[in-house]
């Protein structure tokens, strides 16, 4: 495919969104490097963007930046509950079948406790790795509240003690 660089291309603004992030990924890749916050700069003011846009940009940036390590946060923490829930019904479960096989000579009562738990854990990791919907956003936002409670708790209560020692 080759581009007649005569004619007068027009992109609009997802389309320079894309063609530059590809670009400037692939310089990265080439020149195995980071960008500097000066090339930063540089890069803005290159596409008439004003450091006060630059700045803004990338404070929101980090922000997001900061939410997407509280979801995987939130999700590791999620998966964790979930494997020993797992664990929990396994062990159970193993020792149920077991007394019941060699209590009765055969699996009778232990099959129901098997099925209908089994049923229960089954939906609680369907959920756990569902990490899209309304469901997942209540979720982590009572997970995020009560986190942020506890580390505003926590400050406090470390101040205190250190307003003790002096």
């Amino acid at each position: 495919m080759t581009f007649d660089t005569k004619t007068t291309r027009f992109y609009n603004q997802e389309d320079v969104q894309q063609i530059l992030g590809l670009a400037i990924a692939r310089h990265a890749l080439d020149k195995n490097k980071e960008f500097s916050y000066d090339q930063l700069l540089e890069i803005a003011a290159e596409l008439e963007i004003s450091p006060e846009s630059l700045n803004l940009a990338e404070r929101e940036w980090l922000a997001q930046q900061g939410e997407l390590q509280q979801r995987q946060a939130f999700n590791a923490h999620r998966q964790g509950r979930f494997k020993k829930r797992l664990g929990n019904y396994v062990i159970v479960n193993a020792v149920l079948l077991l007394v019941d096989l060699l209590g009765g000579g055969g699996l009778s009562w232990s099959l129901y406790v098997l099925l209908f738990w089994g049923l229960a854990v089954g939906l609680d990791g369907w959920n756990t790795y569902q990490t899209k919907g309304e469901d997942y956003e209540v979720a982590f936002q009572k997970w995020y509240r009560k986190h942020q409670v506890k580390k505003l708790f926590s400050t406090a209560v470390s101040k205190w003690f250190k307003g003790w020692q002096i």
